[in-house]
């Protein structure tokens, strides 16, 4: 079995991990082969908040005895390749929540004809939401060729779905225009998208940098874009409910003393600048609130039930990945070296805003 760790403290230092595989499962458990995973800067959201969110518990690296190194975890395709339980075959393939790895020892529990969760004991407290496997075999319009759209929209835009449905649910606060920083990011673009397909939604501001600001108009949802050095721009007369996706703690604390009254709502989704996120003397920290899917969704599932939950955001979601395909590039690397390769600039935040990166196993 093959690992790629990170530095629970810092991010520039990584490792790959060999051990023996694992070929005595106990009864209930299966082996899965991990086939391909996206990464993006969503996973090095994960690295940030892995001690806050518990995002190291799900897969626990190994010769760790200092507990220094972790696993980020991805989203993505993997096939059980040995299985010690009656209703999931060896020859599956699955859709979720995988760690940066080329194996995993699995538990399935409540087994449905569409899904099952892992029932693994230290995964037991976590959301349920990440503990949830999809049977790509059992959906009626699988079809592989949709499988790197997936891996890299999927995680994006279920955040992107929630989020609306949070700001529309409040009736937008009530604003009179939603600033959303780091526009560039695939979660903001899902979200942007949502917005404007919208018609009851006030006009979407898309904050950027210099770099990513062509790229941002040209996708077409957005009213207006500013960029970071140009925040004099903001139309502070406004009601404003901001959405913030980079992290940047000063950034955003600027942007609320500009605002002052004006800002009704800031909601704290990603960490695109994650080295940035103390805040200034202006943030106002009673109208700012960090928002975690995996909540939203929980409570979706208790308001709406679970099939009418997944019918809305599938079908979102779809509608949001064939849009996105006017403008992704997706880029494949091959196996963990390659991620190993391509994860400065991953962290780094310089790859191309278009570009989508998938790493095949």
């Amino acid at each position: 079995m093959t690992e790629f760790q990170v530095h629970k403290k810092d991010i520039k230092q990584t490792r790959i991990v060999d051990r023996p595989s694992i070929n005595n499962l106990l009864a209930g458990q299966v082996k899965v082969k991990v086939d391909a995973f996206s990464f993006t800067a969503n996973n090095i959201t994960y690295w940030a908040m892995g001690d806050k969110l518990a995002y190291w518990q799900f897969f626990p690296a190994t010769d760790n005895v200092s507990a220094e190194w972790g696993i980020i975890p991805v989203w993505g395709f993997a096939d059980v390749v040995e299985s010690e339980h009656q209703e999931v075959p060896a020859g599956e393939r699955l859709f979720g929540y995988f760690p940066t790895a080329n194996e995993l020892i699995m538990s399935p529990a409540k087994v449905s004809s569409g899904l099952w969760f892992d029932g693994s004991a230290h995964r037991l407290d976590l959301p349920g939401g990440y503990n949830m496997y999809r049977r790509v075999a059992a959906e009626p319009n699988y079809n592989p060729a949709h499988d790197a759209l997936r891996m890299l929209l999927f995680p994006l835009h279920i955040t992107s779905f929630c989020i609306h449905d949070m700001l529309s649910n409040k009736n937008w606060f009530e604003a009179e225009q939603i600033i959303i920083v780091s526009a560039s990011s695939k979660t903001s673009l899902g979200l942007a998208f949502a917005i404007q397909e919208d018609e009851s939604a006030p006009d979407v501001v898309g904050m950027t940098s210099n770099r990513n600001a062509d790229f941002v108009a040209q996708t077409g949802y957005y009213q207006s874009t500013i960029t970071y050095d140009a925040l004099s721009e903001i139309k502070a007369n406004k009601k404003t409910v901001i959405v913030d996706m980079s992290g940047n703690g000063q950034l955003i604390s600027q942007i609320h003393d500009k605002l002052q009254d004006n800002m009704l709502f800031s909601s704290h989704v990603g960490l695109t600048h994650w080295e940035e996120t103390e805040k200034g003397s202006g943030y106002i920290a009673d109208r700012s609130q960090l928002f975690f899917a995996p909540s939203h969704i929980q409570q979706r599932y208790k308001d709406w039930g679970p099939e009418v939950f997944e019918k809305k955001s599938s079908t979102f979601m779809q509608r949001a990945a064939v849009d996105s395909g006017r403008w992704l590039q997706i880029a494949t690397v091959d196996g963990l070296l390659g991620l190993s390769e391509q994860f400065s600039a991953v962290s780094q935040g310089q790859l191309p805003a278009k570009q989508g990166l998938i790493v095949k196993l």
